[in-house]
């Protein structure tokens, strides 16, 4: 009897779990040989401890240009556009490179400008030209400062618009402080549900990226809700631990798409983009 029939014939027996154990074992050594491997090269050469940064996959920014392709009803050559438009934006680059390098907490964070998923925030900003986006959690201000650089061309072809970042920490958004995209970033300091209350200006694009527990986020979808303006986008940034903007999307009737990217060269799984609209 050959090998392959051997095979074949072991695998409908009793024996069958046993003979295919040292296969098994050595694809998962593989696999977690290659994770540590990664994790080993992150913990040496990046300073980071939470929102971590890293490139997309080209398959993953593919993915991401026909998501947002859909949820804006544009052709995607035109969002491929706009994602090249923000990867090859170099002031800004050198904005954040330069302001990381020289920030009081520049020993937690990395200079190297890697903004993952976020290009697709660019895009929907570019491509639904939102007059008042309202963003929860800033942290440093990447988000923010990508948000605003949407803005900035958007002003510059006739559509002018303004973000609301909110965040508890009075440290935060230190990368939103500087010209030109402070001059369409209003940094806001508070509770982002009671900031969300007191804000006057309707809301055409709302993001979600602050407590991501499962109840905080259900709050501030319910506190915006009044706030928006007709044909309003939400956006959230944790679709990929909780369900709450799809089960709100649901009772609002609204439609619902979600994303999750795929980290290139990095340990960590990644997040998403979930839209409602």
């Amino acid at each position: 009897m050959d090998a392959v029939k051997l095979r074949r014939a072991i695998a409908r027996t009793r024996l069958a779990p046993v003979a295919a154990f040292p296969k098994r074992l050595v694809t998962v050594a593989r696999h977690d040989a290659k994770v540590l491997r990664t994790s080993a090269r992150w913990l040496l050469a990046s300073r980071e401890h939470h929102n971590y940064t890293y490139e997309l996959t080209k398959l993953s920014r593919s993915h991401l240009a026909w998501f947002v392709s859909v949820v804006c009803d544009l052709p995607v050559a035109q969002v491929r556009g706009y994602l090249d438009e923000i990867e090859s934006d170099d002031a800004l680059r050198q904005h954040i490179a330069s302001t990381i390098g020289s920030a009081a907490r520049r020993g937690l964070a990395d200079k190297q400008v890697r903004y993952a998923r976020r290009i697709g925030w660019y895009a929907i900003v570019r491509a639904r030209r939102p007059a008042h986006i309202v963003e929860t959690g800033v942290d440093k201000g990447l988000g923010s400062c990508v948000l605003a650089a949407a803005l900035l061309r958007n002003a510059a072809e006739g559509h002018p618009g303004r973000v609301s970042s909110i965040d508890i920490n009075p440290e935060a958004g230190y990368l939103a402080r500087v010209a030109p995209w402070s001059e369409v970033i209003d940094l806001v300091i508070g509770d982002s549900v009671e900031s969300i209350g007191a804000l006057e200006q309707p809301v055409d694009l709302f993001l979600h990226d602050s407590d991501h527990s499962r109840a905080y986020e259900k709050r501030e979808f319910e506190a915006v809700e009044p706030k928006l303006a007709p044909g309003a986008m939400l956006l959230t940034d944790n679709v990929t631990h909780t369900n709450v903007l799809a089960r709100h999307a649901e009772r609002t009737g609204r439609k619902f798409l979600a994303y999750r990217e795929t980290p290139a060269n990095h340990w960590y799984p990644g997040d998403g983009i979930g839209v409602a609209w």
